[in-house]
């Protein structure tokens, strides 16, 4: 019960960073997110909110990561595996531990697409300060890879456009 507590507090204090974030310009740029053992940077004002994992239905002859579909306020989105799409594997299965952790990540309402991303793990708030080295995108990366950067650890974080992932034709192409 104590972690759950816990979940709660960090997600409530998350939400009401993101918010200051969006209102006050602070220098918070991403959020940072975890998938299948990679770390990613989505820009903040690509980011819509941030939901707990709940029940997804099946679509059939969907791409395997393509999840299928999840009742989010109301309303139904489509909802994709992260880690499979990017590393082109089929999702890794999930313990109910690990399941309770991941996150459905909205994106913006602006984007215009009913779709949300299934990440492993919030890792919170990133400026441009958090990082000491950056380097542009190898020229056969996806069209939606921005900039890779390192942290002061020695992580390397992959940017994602979700503007340009919304967009880009193999998301767009779910049946299988």
């Amino acid at each position: 019960m104590a972690s759950r507590d816990a979940l709660r507090a960090f997600q409530s204090r998350l939400a009401s960073r993101l918010q200051e974030a969006r209102t006050t310009g602070t220098a918070a740029a991403w959020l940072a997110v975890e998938a299948a053992g990679s770390s990613y940077l989505f820009p903040l004002n690509h980011a819509g909110e941030i939901f707990p994992w709940r029940s997804v239905y099946p679509v059939p002859y969907a791409r395997d990561w393509f999840l299928g579909v999840a009742n989010l306020r109301g309303g139904v989105s489509g909802v994709v595996d992260l880690g499979a799409f990017v590393t082109h594997k089929p999702p890794a299965p999930r313990s109910d531990l690990a399941q309770s952790q991941c996150r459905l990540v909205a994106f913006s309402e602006a984007l215009n697409i009913n779709c949300v991303v299934l990440i492993d793990k919030l890792a919170g708030l990133r400026s441009i300060e958090s990082f000491v080295a950056s380097t542009p995108p190898a020229a056969d990366s996806p069209e939606y890879f921005g900039h890779s950067y390192t942290d002061s650890q020695g992580a390397s974080w992959q940017e994602i456009n979700l503007q340009a992932l919304s967009l880009s034709s193999q998301f767009l192409s779910i049946s299988a």
